[in-house]
């Protein structure tokens, strides 16, 4: 596998886009132990005019960089028509969810996290640049073919899910609303619920429901908060409401769980 895996990078042109020469430094003499002939730029601005004049198989991007952050130059990349088909791949040490998510809708194709993990960048760009019509434009474009946009969709659906997931799950007593928590995670209400139903089959609000049922049904059994405490811990506004709903999921009122619980 190992071997296949370096046969297929032979050759290949990567744009290694960093400001910070150790990381570049780093990763190309890694890449160059593969056979791949490796390009160099130290900022976004000058990373869009080499890719343009290289025409690179991959480019791999920072994020953190001065005069043009990694997400600005994707986005010219993907737009340009010299340059749209060619797979950004970022490499950061801040990968967050929500930073996954702009990165994938600035038009990347993946991440790779700092430090590297040099098993996964060459399986990642080995993966990438043998279908290069990985990338996607997620406003429906030209780019890409239907079983690598279908990935890449899933991709996304999978870190909108788990970014909007660390808002909602942060408060359950404070959860924003569908629409300011897909501003939040830099999508609109629709593609949020799509994704959300995608990854756990349930809309964000049907998720957000079960996931206080569970955290009510925890406290219950294992303290002796109140009721009406629980109720309001959970995002209840009423105990009748909180106790309806539980009852509703459970089959048994708060207050009769509890003892059920203690006496089993």
């Amino acid at each position: 596998m190992v071997a296949e895996v370096m046969n297929n990078l032979k050759g290949k042109r990567v744009l290694i886009v960093d400001d910070v020469e150790a990381d570049r430094m780093l990763i190309s003499a890694f890449l160059r132990r593969l056979g791949c002939r490796v390009f160099y730029a130290h900022d976004g601005v000058d990373g869009v005019h080499k890719a343009r004049l290289i025409r690179p198989d991959a480019v791999l991007m920072d994020l953190d960089m001065p005069n043009c952050n990694g997400n600005d130059a994707c986005k010219l990349l993907v737009q340009d028509s010299r340059t749209k088909n060619t797979p950004v791949l970022f490499i950061s040490a801040y990968a967050t969810p929500e930073d996954k998510v702009k990165g994938l809708m600035s038009g990347a194709v993946d991440y790779i996290a700092k430090p590297f993990n040099f098993d996964e960048v060459r399986l990642r760009l080995s993966v990438h640049m043998n279908g290069k019509s990985t990338t996607v434009s997620y406003e429906g474009s030209d780019a890409g073919g239907g079983a690598s946009q279908e990935r890449c969709a899933d991709s996304l659906n999978e870190l909108l899910f788990r970014s909007a997931q660390v808002y909602l799950l942060k408060a359950l007593d404070q959860a924003p609303g569908l629409h300011e928590l897909a501003k939040c995670v830099g999508t609109n209400a629709k593609q949020l619920n799509h994704a959300f139903k995608a990854c756990v089959g349930l809309t964000v609000y049907e998720y957000l429901r079960e996931e206080r049922m569970k955290e009510a049904r925890k406290l219950l059994a294992s303290t002796n908060v109140s009721v009406s405490e629980i109720a309001a811990a959970v995002g209840f506004s009423s105990v009748s409401t909180f106790s309806n709903a539980f009852k509703e999921r459970y089959g048994t009122p708060p207050s009769r769980f509890r003892k059920q619980e203690r006496v089993g």
